[in-house]
């Protein structure tokens, strides 16, 4: 993500995502907005461990996601080629809006915050929106959207980040 700052792009992808990720035994695709195959759920990689992958079109692991057993507070990590990504927890707390960080492998940090519950929150580094995760675009039932605005960010670790914080906060609240 240590991209230089850059523009905001001519235009957006997004990519639907069912609600309950971690809830599902199968297979499944996330698709872009105009319904094409963008990344495969694994669901067999489900375990006691709350752990799934996510592949790319040709079924290659691109990310792996794992929830700390141990850690003090509710954490997730993020790999990729067995390596850790990045790691996230909880921030800090309002009345109506989450907080979460996102520590990166490289040392750089990205905030995520808004209504995470209500599928209604931004991922930005260093102030600069990378990626919307809203409801609000769509009529499909128990999906949401990742609509990434940045040409430069990893759609991959986005909607990794996304499906995280979601996860964290359903945990929090007694969800799921």
């Amino acid at each position: 993500m240590r991209q230089s700052p850059g523009a905001r792009p001519p235009h957006s992808r997004k990519f639907l995502v069912r609600d309950r990720i971690f809830g599902i035994g199968d297979d499944y695709w996330i698709e872009d907005e105009y319904g094409h195959h963008a990344f495969l759920v694994d669901g067999k990689a489900l375990r006691l461990r709350e752990t799934f992958e996510l592949k790319d079109p040709e079924r290659r692991v691109l990310i792996t996601i794992r929830k700390k057993m141990l850690a003090l507070r509710d954490t997730m990590t993020i790999e990729r080629d067995d390596a850790p990504l990045a790691t996230i927890k909880r921030k800090r707390l309002s009345l109506l809006r989450n907080h979460y960080r996102v520590a990166l492998a490289d040392g750089s940090e990205l905030d995520v915050s808004g209504k995470i519950l209500d599928r209604e929150f931004a991922v930005e580094y260093e102030g600069e929106l990378l990626a919307e995760i809203s409801r609000r675009w769509l009529t499909v039932r128990d999906t949401y959207a990742v609509n990434v605005v940045r040409d430069d960010a990893d759609p991959a670790l986005l909607i990794a980040i996304a499906v995280c914080v979601i996860r964290l906060a359903e945990r929090e609240h007694g969800v799921g």
